[in-house]
């Protein structure tokens, strides 16, 4: 039995469909996959206008302070070896194989980089808090210049950071 144009029209119309579909799931896929990735966001106050290397610096701190806070020190005669343990299903572990993303945001006040850290924090989430020592900036006096949240799930993180602007 031969197919009439009108019937090969619609088989190709659907195959044509199909391929679409393949390609939104794909898409679809990969939208998921990024949104929900871990993730580490800084913030950094911007009322200290700082010089474009010395916010480079801060945030570097930041991102380490994170993951050297979660390691363990054991002490030697000569050396001292430092551990972190991590879950391999954990945000940590996808965080640490996969591409490192990391969102910098601005914060107005050292008011509010403290209240948004201390609610991070109780909220269980990796933190970290860095003081510049005042050496090169800020007159030789200690100043908390910004926070690391994370590497954790956008929606665990968002909550807390969403509202801030991209530097």
């Amino acid at each position: 039995m031969a197919l009439t144009q009108s019937d090969q029209e619609e088989i190709e119309q659907f195959r044509r469909f199909l391929e679409f579909s393949k390609k939104k799931n794909k898409i679809m896929e990969a939208y998921e996959k990024a949104y929900s990735s871990p993730k580490q966001v800084i913030v950094m106050r911007t009322d200290l206008n700082m010089r474009k290397g010395k916010m480079a610096a801060q945030a570097a701190h930041a991102s380490m302070a994170v993951l050297l806070d979660q390691m363990t020190v054991e002490c030697e005669e000569l050396y001292e070896i430092h551990k972190m343990v991590v879950a391999n299903d954990s945000p940590l572990y996808a965080w640490l194989n996969g591409p490192f993303k990391k969102i910098c945001v601005g914060i107005d006040s050292e008011a509010e980089l403290l209240e948004l850290y201390e609610k991070a924090k109780a909220a269980g989430l990796p933190t970290a808090l860095i003081t510049d020592s005042g050496l090169t900036e800020f007159n030789g006096v200690k100043t908390h210049t910004c926070i690391a949240i994370g590497p954790e799930t956008p929606d665990k993180i968002d909550p807390f950071t969403s509202n801030l602007k991209l530097l």
